[in-house]
């Protein structure tokens, strides 16, 4: 059986796309330091990351536009560049949870201390958070081999079905990427200082 670029690497989109989300579910259950590292927090990684999200956000619409404008170069390049934003999120994400204990919405403000108005705002707006937090977790595990696999159907110029897989990829790919900013936004103010 001849093995195609895009059949060649489904094994490893596989096994790749169930490893990532395994690893970094096991990240909340040590830190670096349950294992001899004095490392410093590396707080000042989420607003890094809530940009590169952003700006994943922005380079998925202009490729799209790119592509239906013609212009498949560009359209590659930014996906490109997309799928290598979407590494550098992955890679301080773990980075910062290894080294960082997980803030909870609504834990506290910056001075630690919440008001009977705060502790109102908390409540009926932790829905809304966690609605779109699990939401955002749950796509971004389906995000994996969509993405690898769209990819690799271009990489072996099967634009047809790269296209047909593009339609489901590119949404929801946006909607991760909007919404790791928006949890973001939201999460920030409980951020320890």
């Amino acid at each position: 059986m001849e093995h195609t670029t895009d059949t060649k690497y489904n094994k490893l989109i596989i096994a790749v796309s169930i490893v990532i989300p395994i690893v970094v579910a096991l990240l909340f259950s040590f830190k670096l330091k349950d294992f001899g590292f004095d490392v410093e927090p590396l707080s000042f990684l989420p607003p890094i990351y809530a940009t590169i999200n952003g700006v994943t956000a922005v380079v998925l619409v202009v490729a799209v536009w790119a592509i239906k404008n013609g212009n498949r170069k560009l359209h590659e390049r930014l996906m490109k560049f997309a799928i290598l934003c979407s590494l550098a999120f992955l890679v301080m994400y773990v980075a910062y949870h290894l080294t960082s204990v997980s803030t909870k919405y609504g834990d506290s403000n910056a001075d630690g201390i919440l008001d009977a108005a705060e502790l109102a705002s908390v409540g009926s707006m932790r829905l809304i958070y966690f609605v779109i937090l699990i939401t955002h977790i749950l796509l971004s595990i389906v995000i994996i081999p969509l993405v690898l696999f769209t990819y690799v159907r271009a990489l072996a110029q099967r634009f047809d079905k790269h296209k047909k897989l593009a339609k489901i990829t590119f949404p929801i790919w946006l909607y991760v990427a909007v919404t790791g900013v928006v949890v973001y936004l939201m999460i920030s103010p409980y951020y320890a200082s």
